[in-house]
């Protein structure tokens, strides 16, 4: 029996575990994670602190079905007394997340930092004295990552990260009283193994093209080992292997360097989930964890143990291979919640391919280059760009990263690039949807991808009927892969094809069609789009045509710059393609946006404000690569007839909700308020609906635009 009558858990059991035994085995841990970024002695500190609170009376009778206490600010309290700001605010937010700085002239009853102390000062919380007759505070040196406010704020999110998952760890270890699988996975050393095995099948090349892919590996293998830890581009031209010989490199360089994992950012879960299962086949399963929004592990399933593992390691990421999107990783990056901010210290000592760098959205540029910045600058990590079209960002590496200049892995003279090349272009003027329909119906197997959904739907109507398709986002995810199938099953078959499709189609999708058309917009996205023509190399570049033209539509205001930008690149070069072409976009663009555009919410200002102490959730508010400026709308067809009427029925969890995002249409508000105007929708507590009207959605088309019109239409 523990001889300190103060208490941090009971146990289901009615086991316990003293505050000092809780707070000792957090501290060790949260030592552990914090020493890959050279912070141990503050972990320890942090972890020290962080439940001193519990060593209030208040707080023992809440264990026993008292009424909540504040446990967190007493530590905070500690911490700052001790001169350790960066630990006071992790520990103030390790329960209720990381807070406002706030100002001094804040009342006692405010959520802010400052508040919170002079919750303190004012006598306003319980007293916890006792926590100073059992341990005293270890000492730490200020770490010298933090010389402005936006650096201080963001080692105080890498050191909140390694204390929330030291408390959760240590919490839930004691409450299940037995080793809980989570995580784990094959050392850096057997992946590299496996990979060797998997590319020795490379070799010897088989044809000219598969020369310049094994070119391409080789290089990135002898450029992990040579290179020493920093920032890197890697520009491969598409089908020259990129993601093989991106896991390549950085498999070695992680074990040439003693670096621990290696994570995948890539902007959109169609890319996430091929390249997720290509890491698989190579690597094994259980090395790699998959996480974003469209996938489920079921936690409660204990009849399947690794889906319980993989569950786990989402919350902290503690697996040798993670692939995840821009959205999970920036975000949680700026955020304030443990939740997000959980998984950051995995970050440290790890390989980071940030995969299609191109997409890197441009209101968060500066942001999220300045996070990779840091990550390179202080926490061990290796950072590579990587894409066929590698965006032109020298002069904001400069800014944020002046000691580290990226070095490029594979330079030109490592390949030979006319034998990459699948396509030809050809620009054409204005085409009104009438003659673009026409141009399609004269090809029996041709991709049309176009700015809008309306123009979409518009051309797709004056298509043949036989063999012509639709694509776009007011289609639900099922929805759109059932069709994407359907679509992929033709081409093979060599049957008649047209689809025309909204930018979606472009994100990764594997598709192969002999002729692409391609509306106006930025460089980029028509190199994408050159990505789903003569994909598998069966036909000449010369009989592969790319057709950029105008849409009778005007250009949506969203895209304005990238268009404008894409049309001098394409005024000035031979060819989209080149990297001249592409520089000349990306640098087009980045003084077209200029510094405010590409911070549209003008986050790093905030940051470093010397009138703002560290806005921990104005910054999280902020920072929201997708905004919430739609609604979704679920439609009740295949599984989601089930879904929803679980959901009737008061179910209401995560899993539900991410298995309903398959059967969910994203709309603008104008567009969802028009179908509550016709009386199409049943609301939802959390803001949703339910179609009710299904004569409004089509297998064709998906959701109509125009539902005041819908019922007609689609008989």
């Amino acid at each position: 029996m523990p001889t300190s009558p103060y208490l941090a858990h009971i146990s289901a059991l009615g086991q316990v575990q003293t505050v000092l035994e809780h707070l000792t085995g957090t501290a060790k841990l949260c030592a552990h994670f914090a020493s890959a970024f050279d912070a141990e002695e503050q972990g320890l500190l942090a972890g020290m602190a962080h439940d001193i609170g519990k060593y209030s009376d208040a707080f023992q009778r809440r264990l026993r079905g008292g009424p909540l206490v504040d446990h967190a600010t007493a530590g905070a309290v500690e911490c700052q007394k001790l001169r350790q700001p960066y630990a006071a605010f992790a520990v103030a937010g390790h329960h209720g997340g990381l807070p406002d700085g706030g100002s001094r002239t804040d009342t006692p009853d405010q959520a802010t930092f400052l508040a919170r102390m002079n919750r303190a000062v004012a006598g306003k919380i319980e007293p916890y004295d006792a926590w100073q007759r059992e341990f005293s505070l270890p000492s730490a040196p200020l770490p010298p990552v933090a010389p402005t406010q936006s650096e201080g704020m963001f080692f105080t999110r890498m050191l909140y990260s390694c204390l929330v998952d030291a408390d959760f760890l240590d919490t839930e270890a004691f409450m299940a009283e037995q080793e809980l699988a989570r995580g784990g996975g094959d050392n850096i050393e057997e992946l590299e193994r496996r990979l060797q095995v998997h590319i020795s099948h490379w070799f010897p090349p088989k044809n000219e093209l598969n020369e310049q892919r094994c070119a391409i590996l080789n290089r990135c293998l002898a450029q992990g080992e040579q290179q020493q830890p920093g920032l890197f581009t890697l520009t491969v031209p598409t089908g020259g292997g990129k993601t093989v010989a991106s896991l390549a490199f950085a498999l070695r360089h992680a074990k040439a360097h003693g670096l621990e994992r290696v994570i995948y950012v890539i902007p959109y879960t169609s890319i996430i989930e091929q390249n997720a299962q290509i890491f698989r086949d190579i690597l094994g399963t259980k090395n790699v964890l998959e996480h974003h929004s469209m996938l489920l592990y079921d936690m409660e399933n204990e009849a399947d143990p690794e889906q319980i593992r993989l569950a786990k390691a989402t919350e902290n990421w503690d697996m040798p291979v993670v692939v995840t999107t821009a959205v999970q990783f920036f975000e949680s990056l700026y955020a304030d919640r443990s939740s997000q901010c959980r998984k950051l210290h995995n970050l440290a000592k790890s390989v980071i391919i940030f995969d299609e760098a191109q997409m890197l959205p441009m209101p968060y540029l500066r942001p999220c280059i300045y996070a990779i910045a840091q990550l390179v600058k202080h926490y061990n990590v290796s950072a590579v760009l990587c894409t066929a079209t590698q965006p032109s960002l020298e002069p904001l590496l400069r800014e944020f990263l002046p000691d580290k200049p990226p070095a490029e892995i594979c330079p030109p003279h490592t390949y030979q690039e006319h034998i990459f090349r699948r396509v030809s272009f050809r620009r054409e003027g204005k085409l009104d949807n009438s003659t673009l329909a026409q141009r399609l119906n004269a090809l029996p197997q041709v991709l049309c991808i176009v700015n809008r959904r309306k123009t979409a739907q518009k051309v797709f109507h004056l298509l043949d009927s036989e063999g012509s398709f639709h694509l776009s986002t007011l289609m639900y995810p099922a929805h759109r892969k059932a069709v994407l199938e359907e679509i992929r099953w033709r081409l093979r078959q060599g049957l008649p094809c047209r689809v025309v499709s909204t930018s979606l189609i472009e994100a990764g999708v594997d598709v192969d069609f002999p002729a692409v058309f391609r509306e106006e917009a930025g460089l980029d996205s028509i190199l994408q789009a050159a990505g789903r023509c003569n994909r598998e190399r069966k036909r000449p570049a010369e009989a592969s045509i790319v057709t950029i033209f105008q849409s009778e539509a005007p250009s949506p205001s969203l895209f304005r710059q990238n268009i404008k930008a894409g049309q001098t690149a394409l005024d000035h070069s031979e060819t989209p393609d080149s990297p001249e072409a592409i520089a000349r976009y990306f640098h087009e663009l980045l003084d077209l946006t200029g510094k405010e555009g590409q911070d549209r919410d003008g986050i790093l200002p905030l940051m470093d404000d010397p009138l703002t102490l560290m806005p921990f959730r104005e910054v999280a508010r902020r920072f929201r690569l997708i905004h919430a400026d739609t609604k979704t709308v679920y439609i009740p067809q295949g599984e989601g007839i089930h879904l929803i009427e679980r959901l009737r029925q008061g179910e209401w969890n995560r899993n539900l909700f991410r298995a309903l995002g398959q059967y969910g249409v994203s709309v603008y508000p104008n567009h969802f308020a028009d179908l509550d105007r016709v009386g199409a929708l049943e609301f939802l507590e959390d803001g949703s609906a339910v179609l009710t009207d299904l004569s409004l959605y089509s297998e064709a088309i998906g959701l109509t635009t125009m539902p005041e019109t819908g019922k007609a239409f689609f008989l």
